[in-house]
């Protein structure tokens, strides 16, 4: 039985990754909901429904858990999907990133770039606090890194500017006026500009990728309910797109090593 994963692109890819390193007997498929993408820009009820859908196809290919890797229907979806799939464990994204950001800050005072919508919604606000209530949270919505991640412009001139537009006030400051020493890079798109938005924000800064803490999240709810593969599984990776596969494929490149990617990736329809 394979672990199901979805994100409203390839973004999530980073999160595949991170699983497949943490669990490489595990067998996996992934879901990108690429005709309708992105979902951070789309309002709760309507991501939700997206979300319930994408949920619903993976669950109809006989999965043993489910990883929503987007963060925008992890802050927004994640309460639903557990109440209609109760009998799959589901885990977001969102509180193992959180986690880490509270445990990595020194100072408390830190700082989630994100899509707009996890931005408005505030979940990484409240799963800090929850863990470390004092703590001090700036959340900013930073929709552009998404194309520049998808492009592959995740250095150079453009991405750097674009940083820079995105932070260079929060990460100008001093600590004493309020400087965050942790940033959580709150959309599984983020994770390929790392370098160019360590150049912006000082290598002092922590970067907690949401990516690895998930990973580990689920390796513990595997072993928690038994379902964790043996050393003798033959692993294997489907990937699924609901538009565009050839275009998904070559973004896929971007994101995984060549000897992980399918040769084929299947078109599916949510609709």
């Amino acid at each position: 039985m394979p672990l199901g994963i979805f994100d409203s692109g390839v973004g999530g890819l980073t999160v595949l990754r991170a699983l497949r390193d943490e669990l490489p007997s595990e067998s996996f498929v992934y879901l990108g909901d690429t005709a309708r993408l992105p979902y951070g820009t789309k309002s709760p009820a309507t991501v939700t429904r997206y979300a319930r859908q994408a949920a619903t196809a993976l669950a109809e290919r006989g999965i043993k858990l489910l990883v929503v890797a987007c963060n925008t229907a992890s802050a927004l979806a994640l309460d639903e999907l557990r109440e209609q799939f109760r009998n799959l464990s589901v885990v977001g994204v969102v509180r193992p990133g959180a986690e880490a950001a509270a445990a990595a800050s020194v100072t408390g005072r830190i700082a989630v770039i994100s899509t707009e919508s996890t931005a408005a919604h505030g979940a990484y606000d409240r799963e800090i606090r929850r863990v470390r209530p004092e703590a001090h949270v700036a959340s900013r919505g930073c929709p552009l890194f998404v194309a520049l991640a998808e492009e592959g412009w995740t250095s150079g001139a453009i991405a750097e500017a674009v940083a820079k537009e995105y932070l260079a006030d929060l990460f100008g400051r001093t600590r004493e006026d309020g400087r965050p020493d942790c940033l959580v890079l709150g959309c599984t798109h983020f994770p390929p500009l790392r370098e160019t938005i360590r150049q912006v924000v000082g290598a002092d800064v922590q970067l907690v990728d949401s990516a690895a803490t998930t990973a580990a999240v689920v390796r513990v709810e595997l072993e928690r309910t038994g379902l964790l593969a043996g050393p003798d599984a033959t692993p294997r990776t489907q990937l699924l797109a609901t538009d565009a596969p050839e275009r998904f494929a070559r973004v896929a490149a971007r994101f995984l090593p060549s000897d992980f990617i399918p040769d084929e990736v299947e078109l599916v329809d949510l609709s």
